[in-house]
């Protein structure tokens, strides 16, 4: 049962990722390749593998979540946790789909802001889950500067 539960987190976690992906496949070749990017922005084939081991991370953390006592705390996180997982595709499409940098930076914050706490309320029920958050916190925060790059030296 427990391995059809990590199981099950993990392939949540990455539904997100898959949701996302259905808008930036086809605008990464017609339209994020011809945008002027900054210098330290990497290569498009990292986005995939580095995004593959952020959701699996999350979906361990998750896990670890959801295992504890079905008290009043761990709903909690995980209700905040799945806000989070909406947010993160909601980016996807309003940067990839959308074509909207700035719209997308003003979420990225948003999204960051919810992750930093999903992270605190995971953090106080298993410490562990917390610290599998962690690189998802820098990722995205690496992510959100990019994005405001992005649209600092395309549309303004």
């Amino acid at each position: 049962m427990k391995i059809r539960a990590l199981f099950l987190s993990i392939i949540l976690a990455q539904l997100a990722g898959v949701i996302g992906s259905l808008f930036t496949a086809a605008s990464v070749r017609d339209w994020y390749d011809v945008l002027i990017l900054p210098s330290f922005a990497p290569p498009s084939w990292v986005f995939g593998p580095v995004w593959i081991i952020l959701y699996t991370s999350m979906g361990i953390a998750a896990y670890l979540i959801w295992i504890q006592k079905k008290n009043h705390e761990s709903r909690r996180a995980l209700s905040v946790y799945g806000i989070h997982l909406v947010l993160n595709t909601l980016w996807s499409i309003l940067f990839f789909g959308l074509r909207s940098p700035g719209l997308a930076f003003v979420e990225i914050l948003i999204l960051l802001g919810f992750i930093m706490y999903t992270t605190i309320l995971f953090w106080k029920i298993d410490t562990r889950a917390g610290w599998l958050m962690v690189p998802y916190i820098a990722w995205v925060s690496f992510a959100s500067v990019l994005n405001g790059a992005i649209y600092f030296l395309n549309y303004s």
